[in-house]
């Protein structure tokens, strides 16, 4: 006895030390939870969206616990009347019996456990629903009617996810109430299989077959909704009910429904009388009906019927496809424009497109950060993005496209100096816009800026320059302190060899503040840092900046928009904002034609997203919104007021979106049509600017967005859509516009690089305080006949490539292993035709060089020239004068190229002077010459012929810099 307590002991001393750390284990998780949740308090709240949170919180809350009870309570009260109403004296098998004693010491554990732990994952489940219960609960009409039941778009957009979302939710928990009553009621003898016979107790009958009525009610109702939608569903042909489905598929499950009613009823009779053989007959009749009415009879339709007249029987159903999904995705006021477009290149053509052609952007925003950079980032903690953005300002008097970024923080340049002081305390903002001017370049091939330096200088006026929200920003910052402290910030530096530095003190409101240690405890254990909670430069003043991509921002405060993939900066009232366009989009309108909306924006500048599960039917820019580079302040702006599922919105999340009445004038001039959208809206009119029926059930003129002709042949990618200045036909004056174009759909050798289509929108909202011009988002599609043919982005980007002279000269510029880049190549409806032109960038091989715009190739029709300048060769392709002017007139030139028809080009540099014209054209004959004899060198492996070339071409080069004076 004394030997065995001895023992068990160190036992007892031990259970509640292990009790102990799980205790002390609970509540340290517990607490980082909170951490984490009260972080999100006080980030909410200081940006003033603390309603946005707690409304999710509620939501959230209340579904979870609606769909804890709806789960626990009928499996829990199912398994209660199970084994209640079992049979006392039951005579059980050997292996059930067994069964029974296993269970028996967790009988009450089971059944109270089993119910909480399936209604823990049916709360879990509901509360990721409440955006669906919300927009059910707040649901606003649209006023448009559905063509086949004529019910309100909004009963698809919110009543029809509801209703599905709750008759799938209770007929699981009627089906695992059944599930778990079944195997109570096997365990305790409710239900004996004896041989072939099956002996049910009369409680067990009763349960069992009032559970499956109940779940063949909502059964039935389930199949009645399927008739609502087969309006969103996509067949062979369309999106929506066809005629096979309005005339078999949609009668069928309404008489699919009324059979599992009546099954129903039967199950209840069972419950009454005891007797199983009519609800088995209902159930099989059900079943067989559901094949024969469900698939059989559909098939018999679509193959005997609709097949062989598709083309007049669709007609109906094609034609609410077509209506229906222009309207979906803001294409019913399309105006389409047939542009006749000449291919002949007559001089004083653009004199009537003056405006457009000063406006021709030459500067190509994916090609010139790099110069942006060597030019304009100073310090190597410093730098700008890959793809710049395209603005306009006001110059002058007059609009000017504008090249533009902010100069933000790169706290990897700082290397060896990267510690959690600098990269918190120290290095907290970038600083300044960085702007050119589109349409110009240096003598050298450098950009023009209009805004530049540090401090900032140019014609942007006086503004806040310290980026401290942006897309590059450091994780966290942690800044502000005392009005009579030191400033720690580094702003900027400077001296002239920036030697020195300045620095600043943050004074806004752009952070939850550290002015309590608790605060600071919760962003130690947010952000895993406990200098956050030791170091000295954390005082009471502090606040802690962080989630300071514009993007995530205005993302976390409107859960429910979807946000354009590129937030541009504009200089606005005196501050740098981010604008961020922001989409209502749903899955749901009726005989809409879904797409992918990944998919549908990948272009060279947007690359794809690999999983993306983002299918859309109905979109709209329905938010503009605004980040504050400088504290972080975000506004959101109602900005297409007619739109249902925003309306929704504002009612669940009142207060939180201003009416466009609020936006100033400045803010006006800077905001722009989405590129996103645009892209989207070009992907449906690719099919559907055909709008009659016949021709689109043939597909006969199906178009399709080209591919990028400067993307790699390996990789191609589809050419995006571009920003420029310029009056499009159909227009009254000139504006800023996106546009893409259009070539046909084929492939193979069906395929033809020639342009079908060109879609424009005006993308200028005016000036005025809160009123968006009567133009803006005017979609004009120009449709290019037939007869004529137009070369294609694809087709003039061979011409340029294969032409002899042009490749003569790129040759001569990639001397010394320079890389030769083609920029963007752009196509403007200018001139009564389509004039092309693509901006040519030359780069040495250093490690610090960057693009220098050198040439620029252009093309109309047949007709194509390489000149120094987009005015000289402007001059060049439309016969010596093209009757406008670009706006890099004032670069000086350094020879000419005539045009021919074909696509080829003959040489003439002129200087004035006859004598040494002559002189220069006998040189570049010989450096040509020069060129092909090192190319048939290289070719051979003769390397001593390659050194003898290259000297010859070396010498001529030289020859000819000397004529010319440089």
């Amino acid at each position: 006895m004394t030997s065995q307590s001895t023992g068990n002991a160190p036992r007892r001393s031990r259970a509640p030390l292990a009790i102990t750390a799980a205790i002390i284990a609970g509540l340290v998780i517990l607490f980082f939870v909170f951490a984490g949740l009260y972080a999100d308090v006080l980030w909410f709240n200081q940006l003033g969206f603390l309603s946005v949170l707690t409304t999710q919180w509620a939501a959230g809350a209340a579904l979870f616990f609606v769909g804890f009870l709806a789960m626990a309570i009928p499996v829990f009260v199912s398994i209660q009347i199970a084994y209640r109403m079992r049979p006392v004296y039951a005579k059980l098998n050997s292996q059930l019996d067994r069964y029974q004693q296993v269970i028996e010491p967790l009988r009450r554990l089971a059944m109270y456990g089993i119910p909480a732990l399936l209604g823990l994952f049916a709360g879990v489940a509901a509360a990721t629903r409440w955006q669906v219960v919300l927009m059910w609960l707040n649901r606003t009409d649209t006023g448009t009617t559905d063509p086949q039941f004529h019910l309100d778009v909004s009963f698809y957009l919110f009543d029809l996810p509801f209703f599905q979302a709750f008759l799938g939710f209770a007929s699981a928990v009627v089906l695992i109430s059944a599930i778990v009553a079944i195997a109570t009621t096997y365990l305790y003898g409710s239900i004996r299989v004896s041989g072939r016979e099956i002996l049910v107790s009369k409680a067990a009958r009763v349960q069992i077959a009032v559970t499956a009525s109940l779940y063949l009610v909502l059964q039935a109702l389930s199949i009645w909704l399927d008739q609502y939608s087969t309006l969103t569903t996509t067949n062979d042909l369309i999106t929506g009910a066809g005629y096979t489905d309005t005339h078999a598929t949609i009668p069928g499950r309404a008489i699919l429904a009324g059979i599992a009613a009546v099954v129903a009823i039967l199950f209840l009779v069972t419950a009454i009388i005891g007797r199983w053989r009519l609800p088995v007959i209902g159930t099989a009749l059900l079943i067989v009906t559901s094949l024969l009415l469900g698939s059989l009879y559909p098939w018999v339709v679509q193959r005997f019927q609709v097949d062989p007249s598709a083309k007049s029987l669709e007609a109906e159903y094609i034609q609410r496809n077509i209506d229906l999904t222009r309207n979906a995705y803001d294409l019913s006021n399309v105006t389409e424009v047939p542009y006749n477009a000449t291919t002949t290149a007559e001089p004083g053509a653009l004199r009537a497109d003056a405006t457009t052609t000063a406006n021709i952007r030459i500067l190509d925003p994916a090609l010139v950060s790099d110069a942006f950079s060597q030019l304009e980032q100073f310090k190597q903690y410093y730098q700008f993005p890959k793809n710049l953005a395209v603005d306009r300002y006001t110059i002058d008097g007059k609009s000017q496209d504008t090249v533009v970024a902010v100069r933000d923080l790169k706290l990897s340049g700082l290397n060896a100096g990267n510690t959690w002081v600098n990269s918190t305390i120290v290095y907290t903002h970038g600083y300044g816009v960085v702007a050119a001017y589109g349409n110009q370049r240096s003598a050298d091939g450098q950009p023009v800026f209009l805004e530049s330096g540090i401090p900032t200088t140019g014609s942007l006026g006086t503004y806040e320059p310290r980026i401290y929200f942006g897309e590059n920003s450091p994780p966290y910052s942690i800044v502000g302190a005392a009005a009579d402290s030191k400033p720690v910030e580094l702003d900027y530096p400077s001296g002239t060899d920036g030697a020195q530095q300045t620095y600043t003190t943050f004074t806004g409101n752009g952070g939850p503040k550290l002015d309590t240690a608790f605060n600071k405890l919760i962003y130690a254990l947010k952000f895993q840092s406990e200098q956050i909670f030791l170091a000295n430069a954390v005082n009471d003043q502090s606040q802690i900046l962080y989630d300071r991509d514009p993007v995530t921002r205005v993302q976390k405060v409107a859960p429910y928009l979807t946000l354009d993939s590129s937030a541009y900066p504009s200089v606005v009232d005196g501050r740098v904002k981010w604008i961020v366009d922001g989409y209502t989009t749903s899955a749901d309108y009726p005989y809409s034609t879904p797409v992918g909306l990944s998919d549908a924006i990948t272009d060279t500048e947007t690359p794809a997203q690999p999983f993306a599960l983002d299918k859309i039917n109905y979109m709209r820019n329905s938010v503009k919104a605004t980040v504050d580079a400088y504290d972080g302040s975000v506004t959101l702006y109602a900005w297409d007021t007619t739109d249902p599922i925003l309306k929704t919105w504002q009612k669940i999340f009142p207060t939180t979106v201003k009416p466009m009445s609020e936006m100033s004038g400045q803010l006006m001039s800077h905001v722009r049509y989405p590129a996103d959208l645009f892209k989207v809206q070009r992907h449906i009119l690719s099919q559907y600017h055909v709008t009659e029926p016949g021709s689109f059930y043939s597909h006969d003129d199906a178009w399709t967005t080209p591919n990028d002709p400067v993307s790699p042949t390996n990789n191609t990618t589809l050419q995006p859509p571009y920003y420029l200045t310029m009056q499009v036909p159909g227009s009254e004056k000139p504006a800023f516009t996106l546009y893409s174009t259009f070539i046909p759909d084929a492939t193979g050798t069906t395929s033809r690089n020639v342009l079908t289509g060109y879609l424009a929108v005006d993308s200028d909202a005016g000036s005025t305080d809160g009123v968006r011009s009567a133009e803006y988002g005017k979609l004009r599609l120009l449709t290019l006949p037939k007869a004529n043919t137009v070369p294609g982005p694809g087709q003039v980007q061979a011409k340029f490539n294969a032409d002899p002279t042009v490749s003569t000269q790129l040759n001569l510029l990639k001397q010394g292993q320079s890389k030769v880049l083609n920029g963007n190549l752009l196509t403007l409806p200018v001139g009564g035709g389509l004039l092309y032109v693509q901006p040519v960038y030359v780069q040495s091989t250093g490690e610090t060089s960057y693009p220098l715009l050198q040439k620029v190739l252009v093309a109309f029709g047949d007709q194509i020239a390489f000149e120094d300048t987009l005015n000289k060769a402007l001059d060049v392709l439309f016969g010596g004068s093209s009757g406008a002017q670009a706006g890099d007139t004032a670069v000086p030139t350094t020879g000419t190229t005539t045009p021919t028809t074909g696509g080829t080009t003959t040489p003439s540099t002129t200087t004035g002077n006859p004598a040494t014209d002559a002189q220069l054209q006998a040189l570049l004959a010989v450096a040509k010459q020069a060129i092909a004899d090192k190319q048939a060198a290289l070719t051979a492996g003769d390397f001593a012929a390659y050194g003898v070339a290259d000297k010859k071409l070396s010498d001529t080069i030289a020859s000819m810099l000397a004529l010319l004076g440089q």
